[in-house]
């Protein structure tokens, strides 16, 4: 007996299969707006943050273009010889809402231990990307450089280089075109700021040797990170 093979698919994925099919089908004309997230959510019974990364993977795949502050629109034309489903490199096959969550797990922890282990010199190094950090209040290339520098440095800190070599990993998956895009489209103006006021309080911890405040400030970060993204 030949029986399919079962796939399992990331939720983002399901839902962007329905919207491609509501497209195919005539049911989203080309060049017109589709429903809101919160009336898709209602009518998929999932999450609006579901819904805004699948919508995150059909404007990458050229179906929907999303105008900030108007709504989501039907691409005119759409994709040539579009594919079945969003076409996403192995590297991106992953839920953003996940990443995040798993580097406030991860980073929580390499703050701790970056407190009660790094060295004079270390701190020093991270008090300067710190000060870089301040002078640069706005969420573009040379921001992002120095927030990578100042993370990857915190899990240098804790003296485990497996540690600072899975902040990489993590690292690379938040530079992923679908995290870019879908922080390019609903983050407010003043993000860099706020991210700023986040890691002086995350410096300040670790200078002073606090283990359990910089695990709680860097976790309060990244919640902070996540309220902007996913805010239902």
């Amino acid at each position: 007996m030949d029986l399919p093979t079962l796939k399992v698919e990331r939720l983002y994925r399901q839902i962007s299969n329905v919207l491609i099919n509501c497209i195919n089908t005539g049911q989203f004309a080309p060049g017109t707006m589709i429903p809101s997230e919160r009336d898709l959510a209602k009518q998929l019974g999932v999450s609006r943050s579901s819904i805004r990364e699948a919508l995150i993977a059909l404007e990458i795949t050229g179906w929907v273009e999303i105008r900030t502050g108007t709504g989501v629109y039907v691409n005119d034309p759409l994709p040539q010889a579009p594919p079945a489903t969003p076409v996403m490199s192995s590297e991106e096959e992953f839920s953003l809402q996940s990443l995040v969550r798993a580097r406030q797990i991860y980073e929580s922890m390499t703050a701790e231990l970056a407190a009660l282990n790094g060295t004079d010199d270390q701190r020093a190094k991270l008090k300067e990307i710190a000060d870089e950090l301040n002078s640069l209040n706005a969420n573009n290339d040379a921001f992002l450089e120095a927030d990578r520098r100042f993370h990857l440095m915190i899990s240098e800190m804790t003296g485990n280089e497996v540690l600072h070599d899975m902040m990489g990993y993590l690292w690379d998956k938040r530079r992923s075109r679908r995290f870019m895009r879908l922080e390019s489209h609903y983050t407010e103006v003043d993000f860099a700021r706020e991210m700023n006021a986040d890691h002086q309080g995350i410096l300040d911890a670790i200078l002073a040797k606090d283990g359990a405040g910089a695990k709680a400030r860097m976790s309060r970060h990244l919640q902070h990170v996540y309220d902007q993204l996913f805010a239902e």
